[in-house]
C-alpha cells in the first residue's frame, strides 16, 4: 500500500463503519487479522486503529479487543432545574450511575474556597460514573463537606440521589450558582473509565451547587465524553432571586 499504508486502512474501516459493515458494538478482527485482511504491518494497522479511537469511531477496551462506538450523541440540557436522569429519559435513552469510590480528604484550596470552607477541612469525595444505554458517558467527582453532611457518602452508596440527601438534611430546593466548562484530554484513570482513548478530549464542567439562601452545598467536576455529549444552556442568566433546582451533572 506504500507509505501512506496506515492511511488507506483508516479510509477503509472508517467506510466500512459508516457503510454499516460493523454495526456499533461489534467487535471488529484482531490485529493480526487485520494485518492480514489489509496486508500490512502491525504499525499501518495500531496507527490507523488509533487514529480512529481519538476521533470516536472505535472504543478500545484492553482485555477485551476493540469495537465500534455504540453511543449516540447526548443533547445534554443545562438549566435551571437539570438532572441526569430526566435529561437522558427524555430522550429515550436509560441512565444509570455507577460509585467507583469515596474517601474523606482535606478540601483542596479550589474546593475550599468553592464551599467557603478553611483549607483542610474535611470533605467527602466522591468518584462515580454515569452510563447512557450501559455506555460511559461521564465521570465525576463531587465534594461536600464533612461537618454538614455526616453520612453523605453512606448515603449515596445506598442509592439515594444529591437531591434525596440534601432533602433528609431539611434542604427542600438548591440551584446552580457557577458553570464552568473547558475542554483537555483525559488522565489515565478517566480515559480508563470512560473507554475512550486517552488522546480524545473529554469536556469538564464544574459547577457549585447553593441553597435558596446561597449557601453553598457542594462542589463538583465531571467529566464527559467529548464525542458522546453537546451541551445547550436554557436560561442560566435570568438571575437567582427564587430557590432553583441545580443540574446533577
Amino acid at each position: 500500500m506504500g507509505r501512506q499504508t496506515w492511511k488507506a486502512i483508516h479510509e477503509r474501516l472508517s467506510t466500512g463503519i459508516s457503510g454499516g459493515q460493523w454495526e456499533p458494538g461489534t467487535k471488529l478482527p484482531t490485529e493480526s487479522q487485520l494485518c492480514q485482511a489489509f496486508q500490512a504491518g502491525r504499525h499501518s494497522v495500531r496507527r490507523a486503529v488509533a487514529a480512529l479511537a481519538v476521533e470516536g469511531q472505535l472504543r478500545v477496551e484492553q482485555g477485551r479487543g476493540t469495537f465500534v462506538q455504540s453511543a449516540s450523541l447526548i443533547n445534554y440540557q443545562i438549566g435551571h432545574r437539570t438532572r441526569f436522569r430526566q435529561n437522558l429519559l427524555d430522550q429515550g435513552v436509560v441512565p444509570a450511575g455507577e460509585p467507583i469510590a469515596d474517601d474523606v480528604v482535606a478540601a483542596p484550596p479550589p474546593v475550599a474556597a468553592a464551599l467557603g470552607l478553611d483549607e483542610g477541612c474535611s470533605v467527602h469525595r466522591l468518584l462515580r460514573r454515569g452510563l447512557a444505554d450501559g455506555v460511559p458517558i461521564n465521570v465525576g467527582r463531587s465534594y461536600h463537606c464533612v461537618a454538614q453532611f455526616p453520612d453523605l457518602a453512606a448515603r449515596r452508596r445506598a442509592g439515594q440521589s444529591v437531591s434525596d440527601v440534601y432533602r433528609a438534611y431539611g434542604i427542600a430546593d438548591y440551584f446552580r450558582k457557577r458553570t464552568v466548562l473547558f475542554a483537555r484530554r483525559p488522565d489515565a484513570q478517566e480515559s480508563g473509565l470512560l473507554l475512550q482513548h486517552p488522546d480524545q478530549p473529554v469536556v469538564v464542567v464544574q459547577k457549585i451547587d447553593v441553597d435558596a439562601e446561597g449557601r453553598p452545598l457542594g462542589y463538583s467536576e465531571v467529566v464527559w465524553a467529548g464525542d458522546r455529549v453537546q451541551f445547550s444552556f436554557d436560561g442560566l442568566d435570568e438571575g437567582t432571586d427564587a430557590p432553583r433546582g441545580a443540574a446533577d451533572v
